[in-house]
């Protein structure tokens, strides 16, 4: 049968697919609009599982609380280009994806997916439209019932952190400050752990070997040796955990110095008691 011009925009319009796809699909379809959105939502399988074996590193990081500010959730979408992370269809399917996250209060992927069977076909059909290997990478989030999640989302949207303060007794905006500031500084300076006795023991051990071995290829002497180690291994604790970092803003000051000042003004003992941190493209841990 013949296909207008007016039905092809007119499926372009409801579905976004390109001219030449929503002709085809006219076309399979003998004119009926039903199933030729099926026809393009099946396209979109097809072309997810042609994509398959493309590397998506491309993408956003998205940071969002609840108003309650007991939960908090970060995630990453990716594609293969940046030129497609930035158009709407992509971001409509990350707004998408973060407003079921918080809606289920997923607290991981596989969560996220059971809760909310239809995602993969919303990826599928973002994937036909756009034609690059669309997916939801991954998820984290954190909860509390007596804290304060924070969240900072870099901009460029590739680098995002929520974190988790504890033993809250009032949410107020020197709070709020005081947690987006520890938040960028996650960002910033990218800590292993929040203090030192979490610093994992295969690490310590790896670093302690390194500068063991580069004090005795300085000739330093052997009976120094495990000294010269275990001051390295603190200054390495401060540069690596976050409650003795310095502060990004004022480096006469740590992130300890910071939280001391504010318990002692307000009478309280918050703590930072957890941060989750994304980097676009990062290893998956």
């Amino acid at each position: 049968m013949s296909i207008s011009a007016a039905q092809v925009n007119e499926l372009r319009k409801k579905t976004g697919a390109g001219m030449m796809d929503c002709k085809k699909a006219l076309v399979e379809s003998d004119g009926d609009f039903e199933k030729a959105i099926e026809y393009l939502r099946k396209k979109g399988a097809a072309i997810a599982a042609k994509r398959a074996d493309k590397v998506a590193n491309e993408g956003i990081i998205v940071t969002s609380v609840s108003n309650d500010y007991k939960y908090g959730l970060i995630l990453e979408v990716n594609c293969e280009t940046d030129f497609v992370a930035k158009t709407d269809d992509f971001i409509n399917l990350v707004h998408e994806v973060v407003n079921k996250a918080m809606d289920s209060k997923a607290s991981n992927l596989d969560e996220l997916l059971e809760k909310n069977p239809d995602l993969p076909a919303l990826v599928n059909d973002v994937m036909a439209k756009v034609g690059e290997k669309t997916e939801i990478r991954r998820l984290a989030s954190l909860s509390t019932d007596t804290g304060y999640i924070g969240h900072y989302t870099h901009i460029g949207s590739k680098l995002g952190v929520i974190l988790q303060i504890e033993n809250v007794n009032n949410i107020s905006s020197e709070l709020m400050s005081l947690t987006e500031d520890i938040a960028i500084q996650v960002a910033a300076m990218n800590p292993v752990s929040i203090y030192r006795d979490e610093v994992p023991k295969d690490l310590i051990e790896k670093e302690l070997e390194i500068y063991k071995e580069l004090a005795l290829k300085e000739g330093k002497p052997e009976n120094l040796i495990e000294k010269i180690a275990l001051g390295k291994m603190n200054k390495y604790y401060q540069d690596n955990c976050l409650i003795e970092q310095s502060f990004f803003k004022d480096n006469t000051k740590t992130i300890n110095d910071l939280i001391l000042d504010y318990n002692k003004k307000n009478n309280t003992q918050i703590k930072v008691s957890k941060f989750i941190r994304f980097h676009l493209g990062d290893e998956k841990k």
